[in-house]
């Protein structure tokens, strides 16, 4: 099916300014949607304003207060998150944040979108908590893991799920695959050291993994106010195995990589990196046949030379 022609709606999002929500507000208003975000500094409202989107600040965590600033709204889109920097990604300490965003900001974020008359709720989620299944296929029927990282994860689709059972409304899950590109931290600091010979490779080379452009990520955000209830992997069309990503990186940094790092010996870290070392070739199927949603950049060979571009 061809992609789906939407009405013109309100819609809020959360998360508006950080890695996804800098690119999603951008693409809802080019869609001709009419955009509210959650703004937390004077700096954030003033850059949604310049974008176009009117700013609100509120706290995640208060209910009322959301619940007013949903009103009025066709859909709300939960892009809120706190994942730390690469430097402290494994710390558990630099976890906890995020995990209270996901867990009690997301239940805060459906309770008034329930008590709004909100029609539809939009959650971000990820695919790395999928089972490692070298190198098969999987889709959203393939068994889930559970371990520390995914709790949050899993809290926050419960939440989604919810919504569409107690309000009668659309509750939409996007598992998205590992996002890179300009405005992403992390891609940014990857970037810097392919240029310096380094690539990041993280548990088996021949395991796969699947990812996300952030400019493919925000217009399947536009696809979702369209998609029926349900959960979805959104993945470029081609997922690489953990070599040829590494490789791809180089490439685009105009570089050849001496040393491959951590490799197999990031298993040694346990649960910690659990959600970045299993084997993951995810599909997103699903999400093209419901939506009609396809990425700009079909692997990280085209994202990563188009995001080298956007950083030079």
């Amino acid at each position: 099916m061809g992609p789906l022609t939407l009405e013109r709606m309100r819609v809020f999002v959360t998360g508006g300014t950080g890695a996804i929500g800098g690119h999603a507000v951008p693409a809802l208003l080019t869609a001709g949607h009419a955009v509210t975000a959650l703004a937390r500094t004077p700096a954030k409202a003033a850059a949604l304003r310049d974008r176009g989107a009117t700013p609100v600040t509120v706290s995640l965590f208060d209910r009322e207060a959301l619940t007013s600033a949903f009103a009025g709204h066709d859909a709300v889109v939960n892009l809120a998150s706190a994942i730390p920097p690469m430097s402290r990604f494994m710390s558990a300490r630099a976890q906890r944040e995020n995990h209270r965003v996901r867990t009690e900001g997301s239940a805060a974020v459906v309770d008034a979108a329930l008590a709004a008359g909100v029609g539809r709720v939009v959650q971000e989620s990820v695919s790395m908590l999928y089972r490692d299944q070298g190198d098969r296929w999987i889709g959203e029927d393939a068994p889930v893991d559970h371990f520390p990282l995914t709790r949050g994860n899993f809290a926050a689709e419960s939440s989604a799920h919810r919504f569409g059972k107690e309000g009668g409304g659309a509750g939409v899950v996007l598992r998205f695959g590992w996002f890179y590109g300009p405005g992403a931290e992390h891609s940014e600091q990857m970037y810097a050291q392919a240029r310096h010979h380094v690539g990041m490779v993280l548990g088996r080379p021949d395991g796969y993994v699947s990812s996300i452009h952030l400019a493919d990520a925000a217009t399947a955000v536009v696809a979702a106010l369209g998609a029926p209830a349900g959960t979805y992997n959104v993945v470029d069309d081609e997922p690489l195995t953990k070599r040829a990503y590494a490789d791809a990186l180089a490439r685009a940094a105009g570089s050849r990589l001496w040393l491959r790092v951590p490799g197999r010996a990031a298993h040694l870290f346990g649960h910690r990196l659990t959600s970045l070392t299993r084997s993951l070739r995810v599909s997103n199927a699903r999400f093209r046949e419901a939506t009609g949603w396809a990425p700009r950049y079909p692997s990280a060979r085209e994202g990563w030379l188009a995001t080298a571009a956007a950083l030079t």
